[in-house]
């Protein structure tokens, strides 16, 4: 992905991956790795470092949880923190992942317009057997298809601010 950084949010859960194969994660060198408590107006804030650090975030699976939280502005987590500070020049992907009944009701698709409004890329969820059984749309895009967006994207964005 020609040296770029890809922030990929996984169940909420921060995977740095660095497209040259190091470690830039931010604050990876910190006591901590940025979880110590601020003590100076200068010192680093995580979910800032973390915006001005990747040249994309992907957020595979996006829940229904999190979708509602990110749809209403809420941030009460260092995931929805991070995409409340987005630097909406650089590409946000998400990938929703729900139970067929969640992503059939009225709200799903209200809030998936909020994010496509905000200028974030869906990478639509497909039908098949979910874990609980149920057959049916809601399940996450398969892994091709999300690494072979993500490469489209970053393609795309090739002459983006990198901060």
């Amino acid at each position: 992905m020609n040296g770029r950084s890809v922030l990929e949010v996984p169940r909420a859960v921060f995977h740095h991956v660095s497209t040259t194969g190091q470690d830039c994660t931010p604050g990876a060198d910190r006591p901590g790795s940025g979880q110590q408590m601020w003590k100076c107006r200068s010192d680093p804030v995580l979910h800032i470092d973390l915006r001005r650090w990747a040249d994309l975030m992907l957020v595979a699976p996006l829940d229904a949880n999190t979708l509602g939280k990110v749809a209403s502005g809420i941030c009460d987590n260092l995931l929805t923190c991070v995409i409340r500070a987005w630097d909406r020049r650089k590409p946000l992907l998400f990938c929703p992942a729900m139970n067929t009944a969640m992503w059939e009701h009225p709200l799903t698709s209200q809030q998936v317009g909020q994010l496509q409004a905000f200028g974030y890329i869906e990478i639509p969820c497909v039908a098949k057997k979910l874990v609980c059984g149920d057959q049916g749309l809601g399940a996450m895009a398969e892994v091709d298809t999300i690494v072979d967006t993500v490469k489209e994207v970053l393609s795309q964005h090739a002459g983006f601010p990198q901060s």
